[in-house]
């Protein structure tokens, strides 16, 4: 019993990501993806056209109905003000941290109510693989 005990323990460490720390999550550094294109609508949005991998099985869905088979497929996302704002400071240069403050001294806002929302953007535009972190 006290084998299997240990081997669990082994299997669960090994299949957990590691964690980063909130500060060393502030101190990373956003880059934008460089297939990403970037399209200025007036003064204060853009519009950001980028590259989607289409999963096989969508592939041959949208040939089964008629579609071109697509491996690769373009995507649009259209920035409001505030997310034109964020993503002008990801230069690789700033940090989370740099950014959240200067973000939170132009808009006036609470240093932790920029935090959540810019560290929530940021996230999505991770998961859509807009940017990376050094």
């Amino acid at each position: 019993m006290n084998g299997s005990a240990d081997i669990m323990k082994r299997f669960k460490a090994k299949s957990s990501p590691s964690q980063l720390s909130r500060a060393e999550a502030m101190e990373l550094r956003p880059v934008k993806n460089r297939h990403v294109v970037e399209e200025r609508i007036g003064e204060s949005e853009v519009l950001i056209e980028y590259p989607m991998t289409v999963k096989p099985w969508v592939s041959a869905l949208l040939q089964r109905f008629g579609g071109r088979p697509e491996s690769v497929r373009t995507k649009k996302l259209q920035l409001d003000e505030l997310g034109t704002a964020v993503w002008d400071m990801l230069d690789g240069q700033r940090s989370v941290r740099m950014i959240v403050a200067e973000f939170a001294e132009i808009h006036r806002l609470e240093r932790k109510e920029a935090e959540v929302s810019i560290t929530h953007f940021l996230r999505m535009l991770g998961q859509r693989g807009l940017i990376g972190m050094r």
